[in-house]
């Protein structure tokens, strides 16, 4: 019962491996013994954290610790606002933390839920319901249509049987299944016919099995490990914002301790110089960063919804901004997941169809102009047999739209199909010429029908009408031809010669080569001696009328999408269950092969070591009939290359990749639970373009996340370098400890979130991606926050000076010196802000362009006069007034900074567009 190739054997060989009657099943005694050797029939959901432990864990986090340790040294400073606030941020980042891990537990529960409930399963001779957890390898199963499959399956008997399998396989149309062997070595999942899968559903037909595979030892069970044993990747934005502040709490530390020793080196009070430090500690380090990151999460979140992206974890908006490879579904991401008819071939004539969809808007094209239907016979019998040999019915939904100038309800029409996606698309085929069900059924009555079978590929139906019966047929060319001993011709009924035969094989032959599905019509009229009790008194002797090739087509915006990655340095992937050449053909319609691209299947991935597919992943674009440990290999495989894996899916056999891959993107349409449990990012319309415009967003969120930690730093840097070079240089303190912390709360507060919502620059897709292992300060932002800060501090001190240096012993003088120094670091600061809106400098971008940040720095400008001019503030905050000669001063120390260094980027062009033109620059080679 070892055996794991079952699809190789015989029905008679696995009923002898399993050692049972096929007509008794197991006897129960038998059963219980099996079970209590192999265990029940579920899916395990592995070692189960507690919702307490998973709270408790998020505040084990470095950031948090320091976060703690300020909430203490601010509430012995008096400074309970602060930390209220310290405590508030880390209650939130705790909050959403065990909301996402929570959220990721649900997975494998999601996947359990696919489990059948019952099943009718023979034992002893006769036929019982029992729970689907009680099924033991060698049960005999009996299924019908609506039946979800309870295990892994060998088909002993099939009656037209179907079987939904897109959640595992990824393939959209239902797979017919059979009962004969295959004697193949590797066969992928979707070929292995004459097996069904636990949790797929039946979708019409009746079949007996026996059982093969239970629980964890199924291919569903397989994926339940795989999710098990994936661990979700740390995004680059968590890895570096943990790393930042280590250092900036170390450099802080250390900076200040140095003020502190040389104040007290020099003459100042041990008491006053330690209350100095610890404010300039508390204002160096940044605890307002990881709420505002969070802020600026939360916001770019209610953006990309409108943009029918929904986040489901913060962290992963950052993690877009640098994918370099994005790995796409086919089916209903690049494709629309409506089978169309696109080409036919009728009496010799080739033609085209227009309309996209389930539409029925569109004609057919005969040599560029529209065919005459009602003229053409062999166009319309082809038509008429289409519709008369079917069993999906095309309906129209009316829903409900509001214009937003006029705000009129308008109804708008959404078409669909009921039944199988390609007797769909012959509905929707002839609907476009005007021939529908409703129209042929007043003439033609159905009188038998002969299902779709596996094995003789094709369908027939019985119609009767006032000239007397007629058969209709469709089905597998290449069997179909077999059956057709004549053929319409020029309107004409002639003998099917060789030659005609041929001609068709070759029309066959050209159509699968563009990927299309390719169905065969024919239809002969029935004479009343003539028996039609089984098919084979139907399909013989037929009239062949022609061939329809049909798609799924491209989503029109894909193309644009795709090329619009092209420019942004992402690679785009397709991975599909379906077949190589259809994937293949959809590909180079979307432009998404370069020359030197090359595709694989999952039977030549499975025969490559972790080596081999390393050294390929790089050239290939296609992987086609893949399997789920397929797929995680590959994802894992383009990480091991340095990429950052974005990766789409809709089914259950998707969630192992997606959990692995740096973002995992769910499908919000077709996708199951368990692959949007599995995920960061759902798509709400299934589309790709929606990823394209996800990136565009995490991009510009991740820009904005630098540019407020340039200027938090930046500011920080230019408040110790105040207190440092003063301590050093044994002058006077310039700023006492109260000024600190107010200059760190009018600056470090609004103006910053203003940052995080600020638009992007222009030219944000024309880069490539930024590495993965790009550091924080990368793209010359940590000698910008050192230039600046530094001049900032220099600047502010100069001020202090020149004021100070009147009568450097007089305290009144001192008094005013320190209200100088004040002034102009929140100046200089907030002129600062509007550099850090732009790549180069803050004469590249309208300063006003951002209504949020000009408003926040009036804010923080309100907030700072009120302490220098309301006389009750003035002796808490030991300020006083200025004069309008001391704002001139002001506003000059607190302009060079900015000004200066703009001043130098517009004066050497060059240096900063080269400069910018590696902003997002990638180890990886470029893709064409």
């Amino acid at each position: 019962m070892s055996q794991n190739k079952w699809y190789q054997l015989t029905s008679e060989e696995v009923l002898q491996s399993q050692q049972v009657n096929a007509q008794q099943g197991l006897p129960w005694e038998e059963a219980w013994k099996r079970q209590a050797e192999i265990g029940r029939n579920e899916l395990s959901e592995g070692h189960r954290v507690s919702p307490i432990t998973l709270l408790l864990n998020q505040f084990k986090d470095f950031m948090v610790l320091v976060l703690l340790g300020a909430t203490l040294i601010s509430g012995l400073l008096g400074e309970y606002l602060d930390a209220i606030t310290i405590v508030v941020i880390i209650v939130m980042n705790a909050v959403l933390g065990f909301t996402q891990e929570f959220r990721a537990e649900r997975s494998l529960r999601a996947l359990k839920e696919l489990s059948a409930p019952n099943a009718n399963v023979w034992r002893e001779g006769a036929v019982h319901q029992i729970p689907a957890r009680d099924l033991v390898p060698g049960d005999i199963i009996l299924l019908e249509s609506g039946d979800r499959v309870p295990a892994d399956v060998r088909f002993l008997e099939t009656n037209g049987v179907y079987i939904e399998e897109s959640a595992l396989t990824g393939e959209s149309v239902a797979v017919g299944k059979v009962t004969s062997a295959i004697p193949l070595d590797e066969v992928p999942l979707g070929d292995q016919r004459n097996l069904g899968f636990m949790g797929t559903m039946v979708s019409r037909g009746t079949a007996k099995a026996v059982v093969v595979r239970i629980g964890m030892n199924t291919e569903m069970g397989k994926i339940a490990d795989l999710i098990q044993n994936t661990e979700s990747m740390e995004t680059p934005l968590q890895h570096r914002l943990e790393q930042l502040g280590k250092i900036l709490i170390i450099v802080a530390i250390a900076l200040t301790i140095l003020v502190v020793v040389a104040g007290i080196m020099h003459g100042q009070p041990p008491y006053a110089m330690f209350l100095a430090g610890v404010s300039l500690a508390v204002a160096a380090i940044p605890e307002g960063l990881p709420a505002i990151v969070t802020i600026a999460l939360a916001l770019g979140v209610q953006r990309m919804i409108k943009r029918k992206a929904i986040v489901r974890k913060l962290p992963s908006v950052e993690t877009l901004g640098c994918a370099s490879v994005i790995c796409s579904d086919k089916t209903g991401t690049l494709t629309q997941n409506k089978m169309t008819v696109t080409h036919l071939w009728v009496g010799g004539d080739v033609m085209e169809v227009t309309g996209d969809g389930y539409t029925p808007v569109g004609s057919i094209q005969l040599g560029g102009q529209n065919a005459d239907v009602a003229k053409h016979v062999s166009l319309n019998k082809l038509l008429q047999v289409s519709v008369l040999c079917n069993n999906a019915t095309l309906y129209e939904e009316k829903q409900e739209s509001k214009r937003k100038k006029g705000k009129e309800d308008n109804a708008v029409s959404v078409w669909g199909i009921k039944g199988d996606p390609t007797e769909g698309a012959l509905v929707v085929l002839s609907a476009k010429s005007g021939i529908t069900q409703q129209s042929l059924s007043e003439t033609y009555k159905r009188i038998a029908e002969f299902p779709f079978d596996s094995d003789r590929k094709r369908m027939s139906v019985l119609v009767s009408s006032e000239n007397g019966r007629m058969a209709c047929t469709k089905g597998a060319p290449d069997v179909l031809l077999q059956h057709c001993s004549y053929i319409l011709w020029e309107g004409k009924v002639i003998p099917f010669t060789p030659t005609l035969k041929q001609k068709v094989i070759a029309a066959n032959e050209g159509m699968a080569k563009s990927a299309l599905r390719v169905l065969g019509i024919a239809y002969k009229e029935i004479k009343s001696s003539d028996r039609y009790e089984d098919h084979e008194d139907v399909e013989h002797s037929l009239i062949f009328v022609g061939l329809t090739g049909m798609i799924d087509p491209p989503r029109k915006e894909v193309r644009d999408a795709i090329s619009k990655c092209r420019k942004a340095g992402i690679k785009t992937v397709m991975i599909t269950g379906d077949h190589q050449t259809t994937a293949e053909a959809i590909a180079k319609q979307l432009g998404m092969i370069p020359a030197n691209g090359v595709s694989m299947s999952g039977q030549q991935i499975a025969q490559l070591s972790d080596d081999e597919l390393d050294a390929k992943v790089n050239d290939t674009y296609v992987y086609a009939r893949v399997s789920p440990e397929h797929k995680l290999r590959i994802v894992k495989a383009l990480q091991r290359n340095g990429h950052v894996v974005a990766m789409t899916g809709d089914g259950v056999n998707d969630a192992p990749a997606i959990k692995a891959a740096d973002i995992g993107i769910a499908m919000g349409i077709t996708g199951t639970d368990v692959s949007k449990e599995a995920s960061s990012l759902i798509l709400s319309d299934d589309n790709f373009s929606t990823i394209v415009a996800a990136i565009e967003e995490g991009r510009g969120i991740y820009e904005n996340i630098r540019k407020f930690i340039r200027y938090l730093l930046a500011s920080n840097v230019g408040e110790i370098m105040t207190m440092f070079i003063a301590m050093m240089a044994g002058l006077p303190l310039p700023l006492v400890p109260i000024q600190i912390l107010w200059v760190n709360l009018v600056t470090d507060g609004l103006p910053a979130m203003a940052l995080g919502v600020d638009q992007a620059e222009k030219d944000l897709m024309q880069h490539k991606p930024r590495s993965a292992k790009e550091n924080i300060f990368a793209r010359r932002l940590g000698w910008k926050i050192i230039s600046r800060g530094l001049l900032i501090g220099v600047c502010t001190l100069g001020a202090f000076w020149l004021v100070l240096r009147v009568n450097p012993t007089d305290a009144e003088t001192l008094l005013k010196a320190q209200s100088v120094a004040f002034a102009t670091l929140v100046m200089a600061q907030l002129i600062h802000v509007f550099d850090c809106r732009s790549s180069r400098s803050i004469f590249h971008r309208n300063p006003l362009q951002n209504r949020y940040l000009v408003f926040a720095v009036l804010s923080s400008l309100v907030l700072m006069l009120a302490v220098m001019y309301v006389e009750a503030l003035q002796p808490i905050f030991k300020t006083v007034p200025l004069g309008w000669k001391d704002w001139i001063l002001v506003l000059i120390a607190a302009g060079i900074p900015t000004f200066l260094m703009g001043l130098g980027s517009v004066l050497s062009p060059k240096r900063s567009k080269s400069s910018r033109s590696t902003g997002y620059k990638s180890s990886k080679p470029s893709f064409r």
